[in-house]
């Protein structure tokens, strides 16, 4: 049972240590998360222990595991962080000439050269004193990395993902092959011929199938796999002197592209890639973050 304590007793700092070690189970990453050392996480615990009367969280191996209590009281514990986090960045009017905010948003590598370089652009243009950083992203961890601020916005492919995150369509893409050109075909690829050919798949994972793969699995079709790497530009560079195939999204493979590699279309025809941007619905009224959603989705709809 919790403590029936005033709150005067507690150190309100001590919930974000509270809060990034619920999210993380681990006090290393939660030290990372909040750029203390793990010591300091473990000292700002032992003083959470003793305010709320109970033991919060218990070590299993290299995780801390939360207690009943713990788990009751945490929910509404992050969700009041997280509103008065929206509270704190509403308070005074944005400027964002003056802004000297890090917007931080996680998008995949393939997608990141193909926008980045306009979203960077636009902060330069219209908010010089900020600055922009494009990190890893990480499907497993979107809506945490959303509720707690890690990032400010992710760009993905469309997911199901359940409120507070919110999500705006960015791009319906179709696939293409990227190939070398002295393999390509004088006339349209045959659906046989794409099936009897060797190919890359791309995909950071290192099993399972890829996106494209699954499509096909759907239809009953199969393709010979040569070679699996983990981004585009690898790919790009497996292409020269064979006659491999790289199935991709058409507005990568117009990126890739040079005088040694060609585009063919699909002879099957996939569902499109439809790309989408998502925040948390706590920064929804935020002044800042509504602006880098409109930064986003105009480097999008410019392409």
């Amino acid at each position: 049972m919790l403590a029936d304590k005033p709150m005067k007793q507690l150190d309100l700092n001590l919930l974000k240590v509270f809060e990034a070690l619920y999210i993380e189970r681990n006090m290393t990453q939660a030290a990372k998360v909040l750029f203390v050392s793990p010591s300091a996480i473990s000292h700002a615990v032992k003083r959470l222990r003793e305010s709320l009367g109970d033991e919060l969280f218990v070590r299993k191996g290299s995780n801390m595991e939360p207690t009943s209590s713990c788990r009751q009281i945490a929910p509404e514990i992050i969700d009041l962080l997280a509103k008065l986090r929206s509270v704190l960045q509403s308070c005074g009017e944005f400027e964002l000439a003056q802004s000297h905010q890090t917007f931080t948003l996680a998008i995949h590598e393939a997608l990141e050269a193909l926008v980045l370089p306009s979203i960077q652009e636009a902060v330069a243009q219209q908010a010089p004193f900020a600055q922009i950083k494009s990190v890893k992203l990480n499907r497993e961890n979107v809506a945490r990395q959303l509720s707690n601020r890690q990032v400010d916005v992710v760009i993905d492919v469309a997911r199901a993902l359940k409120m507070p995150i919110k999500h705006l369509p960015l791009s319906d893409d179709n696939f293409a092959i990227l190939m070398s050109k002295q393999y390509a075909p004088n006339k349209k690829m045959s659906e046989a011929e794409y099936f009897e050919r060797k190919h890359i798949a791309v995909s950071n994972r290192s099993d399972g199938n890829v996106v494209e793969d699954i499509a096909f699995l759907q239809r009953g079709l199969n393709r010979k796999i040569q070679t699996r790497c983990q981004n585009y530009h690898t790919a790009k560079a497996l292409l020269a002197g064979n006659d491999y195939l790289l199935t991709l999204p058409s507005m990568i493979a117009k990126e890739l592209v040079d005088d040694s590699l060609v585009i063919v279309e699909l002879p099957i025809q996939l569902p499109k890639i439809a790309t989408h941007l998502y925040w948390h619905q706590n920064t929804e009224q935020d002044p800042a973050i509504q602006w880098l959603r409109d930064v986003v989705h105009t480097a999008f709809i410019s392409r």
